[in-house]
């Protein structure tokens, strides 16, 4: 087992670790000026920014192992990064560390269509999956707000969902299989086109893993068929306890929309003065309802949930016409985050999930602290499971202004936990939300997670730092506690 060099001596190894890397990627695979590797100093996050040693760009699986080999006999951590979209500081470069980008792993492989599945490489981006067999009437499901610009491997990474994950799942649901890349340099598959595999579900165990337990190199996901008609609702309410008393009122008639999302009023103003798309203004909260499926089933769906909305005191209502007028509301949710981003200087967007029936209290309770904190704050969220993204307006420039954003943050976690909820429902741990995992998980909780780590990376070299908020050394976590003559948990391997 290999534990990590002490990082003074890892920079002052940077020559011998740049000139290692580029016999494996010659050329112009390897990043290590100061100038080139400004663009690989934060990810989404922006708000922490750090330098690594080097970047190394390879372009086939061989070379990803090669690299990874290395690292691994030579105490070298890695990085992971794939479009550096995360928004939990998943993708935070290390000072003693190289950042492994797999930019340059953009190819669509194959598509099956008799198996309704796609098999590319994770520097494809989200939306290209769609792009690559649209042609043929058929889509990928997940769809993020950063869809033109995340990759597959990152939505792997950090289970990703988007505004038709409540009808489709997120990336979980849609993932058949992959390739990955051990910290050893081993190369594994887990899955294929099947709809399921034997053993155990490893595939399950990598999704979502933050790039803790190996590098992937390719991913086979599933396609749908685009439904035969979608129709999407705006539904304006005068108040937010309306319009979060019908998103439960929805579900518990029964109907799965395809999609049901939520805007406050800043976030209306803000998304429709950047896109036009023909929101209400003046309303102190927006629904966005899609159904989609056979023509009859989404007439008759509409006017029942018209009904809902109309009960609860909706004051607005329109539906799209057209397949464009359909995107056109959709582009304003969509773009609700560069939106908001005109609005105050800096912006942190938090990602928490919540039991629907907790939406008007945890609603009303973030408008408590940010009048606490003297902080705006702009909601915009996927209504129908309960995956909030309040984002806290601030400007890093006003000394405290950075630090209140985060302490506000944390509290709106904190607050999720409190009512059921849970610290994330698709931006990961990262860095962002690592020190508040005791919120969630007790000190056993976190040691058999940090097993699963062990399991995979026993020298702690791949993303280190991130989710957890302590990371013991493998041989450490073998040191149970014995109460009154027994282990806790001795049916758990120790190492």
């Amino acid at each position: 087992m290999h534990m990590p060099i002490p990082e003074a001596a890892l920079i002052a190894r940077k020559g011998e670790i740049v000139r290692a890397l580029q016999r494996i990627v010659p050329g112009e695979g390897v990043v290590a000026e100061a100038a080139g590797l400004v663009p690989f100093e934060s990810d989404g996050l922006s708000a922490y920014r750090q330098t690594p040693i080097a970047v190394v760009l390879p372009e086939t699986t061989a070379q990803v192992s090669e690299i990874l080999a290395w690292c691994h006999a030579n105490g070298v951590k890695v990085v992971p990064r794939g479009a550096g979209t995360s928004l939990s500081g998943g993708a935070l470069p290390l000072a003693d560390g190289v950042v492994l980008g797999l930019s340059k792993f953009n190819r669509v492989l194959e598509v099956d269509y008799a198996n309704r599945c796609a098999v590319v490489q994770p520097g494809v981006t989200n939306l290209g999956v769609t792009a690559a067999v649209e042609g043929q009437g058929f889509y990928y499901a997940p769809d993020p707000s950063s869809q033109i610009a995340c990759t597959i491997g990152g939505n792997v990474a950090e289970n990703s969902g988007g505004v038709h994950c409540l009808k489709y799942g997120l990336t979980t649901n849609n993932l058949l299989g992959c390739e990955l890349v051990l910290m050893t340099g081993e190369v594994v598959r887990l899955g294929g086109k099947a709809m399921d595999a034997e053993g155990y579900d490893l595939l399950g165990l990598v999704t979502g893993s933050e790039g803790l337990l190996g590098v992937v190199t390719e991913v086979t996901v599933r396609i749908l068929p685009k439904p035969e008609t979608a129709k999407a609702l705006l539904l304006g309410f005068p108040t937010v306890e309306g319009a979060a008393a019908t998103v439960g009122d929805i579900i518990a008639g029964g109907v799965i929309p395809a999609g049901l999302e939520m805007m406050d009023n800043p976030a209306i103003r803000a998304a429709e003065a950047f896109v036009g798309a023909g929101y209400p203004v003046d309303a102190a909260a927006l629904l966005i309802v899609e159904l989609d499926g056979p023509a009859a089933e989404c007439a008759e769906l509409t006017g029942h949930i018209r009904g809902l909305a109309e009960a609860r005191g909706a004051d607005f209502l329109r539906i799209s016409e057209t397949e464009a007028e359909r995107l056109a509301f959709w582009a304003g949710r969509k773009a609700a985050f560069p939106a908001v981003g005109r609005i105050a200087p800096d912006y942190f967007c938090m990602d928490g999930t919540i039991p629907r029936r907790a939406l008007p209290q945890v609603l009303t309770r973030i408008a408590e602290l940010s009048a606490q904190y003297g902080l705006g704050v702009a909601n915009v969220f996927h209504a129908g499971d309960g995956n909030l993204h309040p984002l806290i307006l601030y400007d890093a420039d006003i000394p405290g202004d950075l630090e209140k954003a985060e302490a506000f943050g944390a509290d709106i976690l904190k607050l999720c936990v409190a009512v059921g909820g849970v610290l994330t429902g698709e931006h990961g741990v990262g860095v962002e939300k690592r020190d508040l995992m005791p919120e969630m998980f007790d000190p056993t909780d976190l040691a058999c997670q940090q097993r699963v780590k062990c399991a995979f990376d026993p020298g702690l070299l791949l993303n280190p730092g991130k989710v957890f908020p302590t990371l013991h050394r493998c041989a450490e976590l073998g040191r149970m506690h014995v109460h009154r003559g027994k282990l806790a948990f001795p049916e758990l391997p120790r190492f």
